[in-house]
This record gives C-alpha cells, sequence and structure tokens, in this order.
C-alpha cells in the first residue's frame, strides 16, 4: 500500500460544540490506484484530501506513506513530505497570471535541477504530454479554463509526484472540457503509474475511479471496486 490511514479523526471546536469531520476513518490506498472520494456537501471529502496531504494535522489517528509512519505533528517534516511527494490539482486552476503556461509549470519543479535552460526543456515534454505545446508562451487569461486546468495538471508532474491530490478539478468546467481533463487524468494515472486521490460530485468524475469511496458525516459507508 501506498498509503494507509488508521482510525484519523478531525475535529474542529465550534461555539455550539465539537464538530467531527473525519469520523475514524481507516483506508488503505494501493499504488497507482485512481481514487475517486464523493459525498453530499459537508461530509468531509475535502478534509480527507487535506489531512491525506498533510495540509491539515488529524486530531488523532495514523497514516502510513509505505509502511512508515508519517510524523504529522511535524510541520517541516510534513512540508518535505509534501514537496517530494504531492502534485496538486484544485478546481481554480490557481495559475500565476503575469507568468506563462511554461513559467507556470516550471514553479513546480523542486530539487531536480536548478539549471533554467534544462528546466524549459522539461517543462516543454510536459507541455507535450498534456497537449499544449503550441501554447507554452501564453498566459492564463489567454487560455481557456479547460487549457489553464491543464497547465495546472502539468505544473503537478513537473514535481514527479507519487501521487495527485486533486480537489473537484472539472468543478470549473463544462462538460465536455470536464470530460478531456478526466481522460487526461485517467491517462497521467495508467501510462505513468501516478496515484491519483480525487474529490468530486459528478458521478461521471467518480466513475474514471477504480476505487470509488463515499463519505457521510466524516464517514465511510461505501467502497466500490
Amino acid at each position: 500500500m501506498i498509503l494507509t490511514l488508521k482510525s484519523l479523526t478531525k475535529e474542529y471546536r465550534h461555539k455550539d460544540g465539537i464538530v467531527r469531520a473525519l469520523d475514524h476513518i481507516d483506508l488503505d490506498i494501493e499504488e497507482g490506484s485512481f481514487m475517486t472520494i464523493t459525498g453530499p456537501s459537508g461530509s468531509g471529502k475535502t478534509t480527507l484530501l487535506l489531512t491525506i496531504g498533510g495540509l491539515l494535522r488529524p486530531s488523532t489517528g495514523e497514516i502510513l506513506f509505505k509502511g512508515q509512519k508519517l510524523p504529522l505533528s511535524s510541520e517541516k517534516h510534513m512540508a518535505e513530505f509534501r514537496k517530494e511527494h504531492i502534485g496538486y490539482v484544485m478546481q481554480s486552476f490557481a495559475l500565476i497570471p503575469y507568468l506563462t503556461a511554461t513559467e507556470n509549470i516550471m514553479l513546480g519543479f523542486t530539487s531536480h535541477t536548478d539549471n533554467q535552460k534544462a528546466k524549459s526543456n522539461i517543462a516543454a515534454a510536459i507541455l507535450e504530454v498534456v497537449d499544449l505545446s503550441d501554447r507554452k508562451n501564453h498566459y492564463p487569461k489567454e487560455l481557456s479554463a479547460g487549457q489553464q486546468q491543464r497547465v495546472a495538471i502539468a505544473r503537478a508532474l513537473a514535481k514527479k509526484p507519487t501521487f495527485i491530490l486533486a480537489d473537484e478539478p472539472t468543478g470549473n468546467l463544462d462538460p465536455a472540457l470536464s470530460l478531456e481533463i478526466l481522460k487526461l487524468l485517467k491517462e497521467i494515472n495508467q501510462d505513468k503509474g501516478i496515484t491519483i486521490i480525487m474529490v468530486t460530485h459528478s458521478p461521471t468524475a467518480a466513475n474514471m475511479g477504480n476505487v470509488k469511496i463515499h463519505l457521510e458525516n466524516g464517514k465511510i459507508v461505501a467502497v466500490k471496486q
């Protein structure tokens, strides 16, 4: 297993009392899988994704990466883990508006090389993967929503991640563009073996996964494979 969650719980203090966003989640995630997470609003989907990514610290429980317990209480170590292993794809694209597609992708590099020419060449190769070679010098405002999301996916790929966390990656796209992005993520998963964990409200997007989990009130109520 690439990730194992053991009795993961996340609680928030609210004026009306304790809110339990995650309630003793147990989950095994296989390397190379494409996992989709569904559930109604407030069910804990994004909380689970952010906790898996080390951006939220669980109240109780453990996360094991390839059998080794992650130091969830150490922000320094978790930041290093995120930097080395995780690529993010968000609903809002989160591109820098004054940087070109190539320059936005280059932001995703970590320790591969400090040579700008080499980074540019690698970015060009990644642009081919997402079918945007002819848009390498375009700024986000010059790209369609679907093209912007492709750049965001390319930026996630730049760090050669172990897995990609995607939070509603098609939420701002029309059905046709959504399907294009979902097919691209599926190709990346199958061709590169990158584990993908995706939160979605869309039944079409959820069906892209080979493992589908459904949350309600912070609990996993269904798992389909």
